[in-house]
């Protein structure tokens, strides 16, 4: 089977670019893709248990790789909820599936949101990671609009080895992600 197109760029243009950019005496140095995490939160599942299973099948069907349901970990009567009900879904991706559903992220998913001007740049969480948030499901392909009752978003979070927020955004930017420009907001 053949590498992921991202993943063959990484190895063959971005590393040698961010090597020279922040100065890295070694290969290792330089900040990589770890995982994916993308997290469904199903807040009227309080009232409808298979509005999990529905997120869960759609989670499944975007990433190409089974989501599990998460639970809640504390009660709280204001919203009926009670510790270990299911609430969400959520799947991490790593390797191939990882650089794979982050390509079809980029170049199908993202261009589909109406309006679209480019993923905001602050998002950062000061450790390297960076977190995108989707309002719409039926931007992915893998959804059938027919199919969906409900339309609802999700987060979806890139863990890299980068010590700094800069760092991150350069190898996220050098993938081509479509992040605003700086030079307008």
């Amino acid at each position: 089977m053949a590498s992921p197109r991202l993943k063959e760029r990484y190895l063959n243009e971005i590393v040698p670019e961010l090597r020279e950019k922040f100065q890295y005496k070694s290969v290792m140095q330089v900040p990589r893709l770890t995982k994916i995490c993308v997290n469904k939160g199903i807040g009227d599942a309080v009232a409808d248990k298979k509005l999990v299973d529905l997120g869960v099948e759609e989670l499944t069907n975007i990433t190409g790789q089974r989501a599990v349901q998460t639970k809640s970990k504390k009660s709280i009567s204001n919203f009926k909820l009670r510790d270990g009900m299911p609430i969400g879904a959520r799947v991490t991706l790593r390797g191939d599936k990882m650089y794979e559903f982050m390509d079809r992220l980029m170049t199908v998913a993202l261009p589909r949101v109406r309006d679209f001007r480019g993923v905001n740049d602050k998002s950062f969480d000061g450790r390297g990671n960076y977190t995108l948030g989707v309002k719409e499901q039926i931007i992915f392909p893998e959804i059938s609009i027919d199919q969906v009752n409900r339309v609802s978003g999700m987060d979806i979070t890139f863990g890299t080895t980068a010590n700094t927020d800069e760092e991150s955004y350069e190898l996220l930017k050098a993938f081509g992600m479509p992040f605003k420009n700086k030079n307008k907001d």
